[in-house]
């Protein structure tokens, strides 16, 4: 037990208390602009005033860990669902969390099935390969956020609008890991097994699904968070230029343009958080899986 604490435990507990105290120490100049400009001209404001205001002010440049804790609990209230519902707009950071999310597992989910699509096309069809491949590393060179809105301009009139749009633009990010793995895994099988499955007149369905789909699985699922990470980051960034009203992207663009740092953080630190809990969740599964069928992880299977 003391063997994993140290090991596990006080690394992560130390950086992170180095990073909080870096924080606060970084909040006190850059919030210090506004207490002087508040006080009175040639004022002496003592340090220890200094840093009272710079950590306590409404709409400071750097928000502090705990005013960001404070929105947070604030807003994340299911209290604030029904309070809203009946002003006939929701502002629970739970609901825009829950929008969001919806975006993104949308946008894996047709990531996944792309990306997968593709990869057999390119491993089983040499012209795929060589015509195929090359656009899709080319794809990623675009930005997501100046492709979104034609994203939203080009389905709008063929009647695709609110959740598909975004799943799409979700998508354009969410499949390029999992082509990538996909394609590696598929390839990394070994020649001599290939060769046996040869002697024994295997098919090609055959093939793939006792030899290939197994090797290529331990670098799917690593691709499939990576996925799952950057469909998170694709759905929020398609509520920014689609005028929706719910969603944490939609929330962001809403509190940046009244200054509202402490809201904006918070909703912030809600997509990190959402991040976290579906890597975390996907790895679990991901654990539960190669430990009932005796996969290999990645490294010992490229190593």
């Amino acid at each position: 037990m003391i063997r994993w604490l140290s090991h596990s435990v006080v690394p992560v507990a130390t950086i992170l208390v180095t990073f909080v105290v870096i924080w606060y120490a970084a909040a006190i100049p850059m919030n210090s602009a506004r207490t002087y400009m508040m006080a009175p001209d040639d004022a002496e404001i003592p340090f220890s005033e200094l840093v009272a205001d710079t950590w306590s002010q409404k709409k400071p440049q750097l928000p502090l860990p705990h005013q960001i804790v404070a929105e947070v609990k604030k807003q994340a209230t299911f209290s604030w669902i029904w309070k809203e519902k009946r002003r006939g707009y929701k502002r629970s950071l739970i609901y825009h969390t829950w929008v969001t999310l919806s975006s993104t597992l949308l946008g894996f989910a047709l990531g996944l099935v792309l990306g997968v699509s593709l990869s057999l096309a390119i491993v089983y069809s040499r012209v795929m390969d060589f015509s195929v491949m090359p656009w899709v590393i080319t794809s990623q060179t675009i930005p997501i956020i100046a492709i979104a809105p034609m994203i939203i301009v080009l389905m709008a009139p063929l009647g695709f609008t609110g959740l598909m749009p975004k799943g799409v633009i979700s998508m354009y990010l969410s499949y390029f890991p999992i082509v990538i793995g996909m394609t590696k895994g598929l390839r990394s099988s070994e020649p001599i097994l290939e060769d046996q499955m040869k002697t024994w007149s295997a098919t090609a369905f055959q093939t793939f699904w006792l030899l290939r789909l197994p090797s290529a699985l331990p670098f799917l699922f690593p691709a499939m968070k990576i996925g799952l990470a950057a469909a998170l980051v694709g759905a929020v960034v398609a509520e920014l230029p689609s005028g929706a009203r719910a969603g944490l992207g939609a929330r962001l663009l809403v509190f940046s343009y009244r200054s509202e740092t402490i809201p904006m953080w918070a909703n912030l630190i809600a997509a990190a958080i959402l991040a976290g809990l579906l890597v975390v969740s996907f790895s679990l599964l991901e654990r539960a899986l190669n430990r009932r069928l005796g996969f290999r992880n990645a490294a010992e299977a490229s190593s």
